[in-house]
């Protein structure tokens, strides 16, 4: 009953005070959300379901843009598999570059063949920093490069399903607009989306 309440808050937009009397208390909603989102409890979940039902020949990164309820944006990086399902995440302040999410990604990549990314990603150590980890770069070159890249074109279509991803879990109104000022329980918000969205 705590966990469908915890959902529905999440995916509703509420305040906690608001959630409907059949979830329980919402003092003990909101102290069990707090607390099993500062333990990485939901973060773990996606990353465990991910982990053994992922289909990671091919997997995709990107990021979006996430509005603040106050304060400045904020920025979600991810990779997800080849169906577009979120194996990672990683939370930024709005205007930390693309590469900055690319690094602190780059630990948490699966072994992979194919990493699909857009322009964004288009730098020479992110570039044989997925060779190294045996994994072929498809990513566009950007406009200013002298000479062109050359990449898979027919793979690189399939990057729309990580944008399609995106777009579901801003459906959760919690993940759309930022309402914690704490990260991990921000990013326990969009964990436990993407779990319930994908992984469930």
């Amino acid at each position: 009953r705590v966990l469908s309440g915890i959902i529905f808050v999440n995916r509703n937009g509420l305040r906690w005070r608001d959630a409907p009397a059949a979830y329980g208390p919402h003092k003990t909603l909101y102290n069990r959300w707090k607390r099993w989102s500062e333990a990485g409890v939901f973060v773990r979940m996606m990353e465990g379901l991910s982990g053994a039902q992922a289909e990671r020949r091919t997997v995709m990164i990107d990021a979006t843009y996430l509005k603040a309820h106050r304060g400045m944006n904020t920025k979600l990086h991810a990779i997800t598999d080849a169906n577009g399902r979120p194996i990672s995440l990683f939370v930024t302040a709005g205007q930390v570059s693309d590469y900055t999410g690319a690094a602190a990604l780059l630990d948490s990549l699966p072994r992979a063949q194919w990493l699909l990314g857009d322009r964004g990603y288009d730098a020479d150590w992110f570039r044989d920093a997925l060779e190294a980890k045996g994994i072929t770069p498809c990513i566009p070159g950007r406009k200013t490069r002298t000479e062109p890249i050359r990449y898979d074109k027919r793979r690189y279509k399939r990057r729309n399903r990580i944008e399609i991803m995106f777009g579901r879990l801003k459906d959760w109104r919690r993940v759309a607009t930022r309402y914690d000022r704490c990260p991990n329980v921000f990013l326990s918000a969009i964990a436990l989306a993407a779990t319930v969205l994908f992984w469930l």
